[in-house]
């Protein structure tokens, strides 16, 4: 299950992986919290996370291909240092005082510049450092510090905002840490490779290549398009649960974490059940049967009578969504020339831009109809989408259905 770790560089790429990823998984608790306790409404926090997803959406593609024409380890790099200074920033900004949702936005749309090159560069890092009979494997296991970190990061952000010798102020300095004890991981691994012909034209030819790749091939056409619409119709909940667990079940917004907890030890156990599947011919029905999950739970949680039975269904909520993403970055590659990794995954990436700029129109929507009422519009869009690309990908002769064992 976890072959790719027997290779060194790869380990230490992981760990470094984990230790950013919390930061993120942090800052997604943190953000919402302090936008809410500034304005008290899921616009507000709406903005914020749409802020980020601009950010990502605006430079994707050329992080993109930056991510296949220049050193991955140097562009990672740079990305993780630029989140420490504005981690550093925003942490003064809230002892200050200072803070405002315009200011918490813009810091939140400069990290979603940083993501931007973050993102494909890392996992363009996962190809040059693993051979290719283990890269979906190590996709996989990539993403498993993505899940992971949804578990320890809503506790240690839980932890630090109900401290009252740190609050958010604390919060923030500790995923400045985390940044940067990543940034200096990458002094432990070699230097990148870059293509001999990386430079030889202009960046924008490279984004348009990478575009075409993408459309002329229909069946990763089909998975990107199907990762996409999932994110940005569902993955919008973590920016409504602040207003769910205050408006609806009048409980503090900080107490948020645990419903961000609770899906993150789904995603965990999902993340590490989905590892054996990616080389596996199943791979692509485990995706699929994933995201039906994830769509079905958003629906449990929104007409659930208690906030027990919220607890319960947001943790299949995090099973689904973590099943789902943890694949994705191993189906996708299966399909991928090496050459077009950065673009390709930076285009699957956009999607996560998506799940932003869409968490401001949820937002808005929340504030109109109820929390409720907006997750479980998100739940029939997500399972609608599952159903078509669904059947898509099985004329494709992607899914197939599984019938018996099958090694």
């Amino acid at each position: 299950m976890f072959s790719a770790l027997q290779i060194r560089d790869f380990r230490v790429l992981w760990l470094g992986t984990l230790t950013s990823f919390v930061a993120f998984f942090m800052a997604m608790i943190v953000q919402s919290v302090v936008a809410f306790e500034i304005a008290g409404n899921n616009s507000a926090v709406g903005t914020v996370v749409f802020a980020q997803g601009f950010g990502m959406a605006t430079l994707g593609p050329i992080g993109g291909a930056f991510a296949d024409r220049w050193p991955k380890r140097r562009v990672v790099a740079i990305g993780q240092v630029t989140a420490v200074a504005v981690f550093l920033a925003l942490a003064a900004l809230v002892y200050t005082e200072t803070i405002t949702i315009f200011l918490l936005a813009l810091g939140a749309f400069l990290l979603g510049v940083t993501l931007a090159f973050l993102g494909p560069a890392r996992q363009g890092l996962v190809v040059d450092l693993v051979p290719a009979e283990r890269r979906g494997n190590a996709m996989v296991i990539n993403t498993v510090a993505n899940t992971g970190s949804r578990v320890f990061g809503p506790a240690v952000a839980g932890v630090l905002l109900a401290w009252e010798g740190s609050g958010a102020v604390g919060a923030y300095l500790v995923m400045a840490l985390f940044y940067a004890i990543s940034a200096a991981s990458l002094l432990l691994l070699p230097p990148s490779t870059v293509r001999h012909d990386a430079r030889s034209r202009p960046v924008y030819a490279d984004v348009m290549e990478g575009f075409g790749y993408v459309w002329g091939h229909r069946r990763l056409r089909l998975l990107v398009f199907f990762f996409a619409v999932v994110i940005f119709s569902g993955f919008p909940h973590v920016s409504i649960l602040p207003g769910l667990v205050e408006n609806v079940f009048a409980r503090g917004a900080a107490e948020v974490s645990e419903l961000f907890l609770v899906s993150a030890a789904g995603a965990l156990s999902a993340s590490l059940w989905v590892v054996r599947f990616g080389d596996s011919t199943r791979a692509h029905f485990v995706y699929a049967s994933m995201a039906a999950l994830f769509g079905a739970s958003l629906l449990g949680v929104a007409w659930a009578p208690s906030y027990g039975w919220v607890l319960v269904g947001m943790f299949w909520v995090g099973v689904g969504s973590g099943g789902f993403q943890s694949l994705n970055a191993a189906v996708i590659a299966r399909e991928t020339e090496p050459v077009f990794i950065g673009r390709v995954m930076s285009l699957a990436l956009l999607a996560f831009a998506g799940f932003g700029l869409m968490a401001l129109p949820y937002g808005v929507l929340a504030d109109a109809i109820g929390e409720r009422s907006t997750l479980a519009v998100m739940g029939s869009v997500v399972t609608l989408f599952t159903v078509y690309f669904s059947v898509q990908l099985a004329r494709e002769g992607a899914i197939r259905v599984p019938r018996g064992r099958q090694s």
